[in-house]
């Protein structure tokens, strides 16, 4: 059984976050051929099971960048966290970059999960972190942070990397881009391709191969452990250049493609 690894925002959605009906369909042949097809996103599970064209579907999906693991019977399976101090820690560090702060916990994203602030503009997001008040967070029963995302509008990319070096020493973390614009921050058991090797542990099943697909920084982490790695055209540079391929862009169906691609037998596959 070889194992289909999935990243979900521009790599299978395209830039409207719609999976077109030849996705829909390469997954439906991959599921027939009896291979195992997973969700591997950066994305809370919310923001994964509101997508109408994956809720029949009945995959496994790995949220929050291997934070939280779901079977396809939307069973948890696992789940880390970040300790209470390392939360702290982070955060004070990231208050004082002038940076968005949102928190992912087990209620919710605080002030709000990426998705619905993809259209925000600059003067909007500035007023939305403005006005939060992150100690109501710290006072809530039995909290579980998951994820930390520093956020700059795409103007501001240039503070990404101070805030790469403000967490650098920070023990027991993994940093990630799922976006140019911005850095995620989970505990170090997070991660994509950890999530794939500990899966098969849990659930006693050993994938003769992995292929991996993706677009973002939080993707190298599944393109670490694969035996294929996928990257969409949409991809910066530097992740096509980590891949073994490249497909077309999420606006042309890139992922069915290189599906149709790789299910004719040939090992090493031209794609574009």
């Amino acid at each position: 059984m070889k194992c289909f690894s999935i990243d979900l925002d521009g790599t299978l959605l395209n830039s409207k976050h719609q999976v077109s009906k030849e996705n829909v369909e390469a997954i439906y042949e991959l599921k027939a051929r009896g291979h195992e097809v997973i969700l591997n996103t950066g994305r809370a599970y919310s923001d994964v099971v509101k997508i109408e064209d994956l809720q029949k579907l009945e995959l496994p999906i790995f949220c929050i960048n291997g934070a939280v693991l779901y079977t396809k019977d939307r069973e948890l399976l696992y789940e880390t966290t970040l300790p209470a101090s390392t939360y702290q820690e982070v955060f004070t560090a990231l208050n004082t970059l002038d940076v968005g702060i949102l928190v992912y916990t087990n209620y919710g994203g605080f002030p709000s999960t990426l998705p619905p602030l993809h259209q925000k503009t600059e003067e909007e997001l500035n007023q939305l972190f403005l006005e939060t008040d992150y100690t109501e967070l710290l006072a809530k029963d039995d909290l579980k942070v998951y994820k930390l995302i520093a956020l700059v509008h795409p103007s501001q990319v240039h503070k990404i990397e101070s805030v790469k070096m403000a967490l650098k020493d920070v023990m027991g973390l993994s940093t990630a881009s799922s976006f140019p614009n911005n850095v995620e921050i989970t505990s170090d058991e997070a991660h994509k391709g950890k999530a794939l090797l500990r899966y098969q542990q849990l659930m006693n099943v050993s994938f003769e191969e992995i292929i991996a697909f993706g677009d973002g920084g939080n993707d190298l982490g599944q393109f670490e452990v694969a035996t294929t790695s996928v990257a969409m055209a949409n991809a910066p540079i530097a992740i096509q250049a980590a891949a073994d391929m490249v497909t077309k862009s999420n606006d042309e169906n890139g992922f069915a493609y290189a599906v149709n691609q790789l299910l004719k037998n040939d090992p090493k596959p031209i794609l574009i």
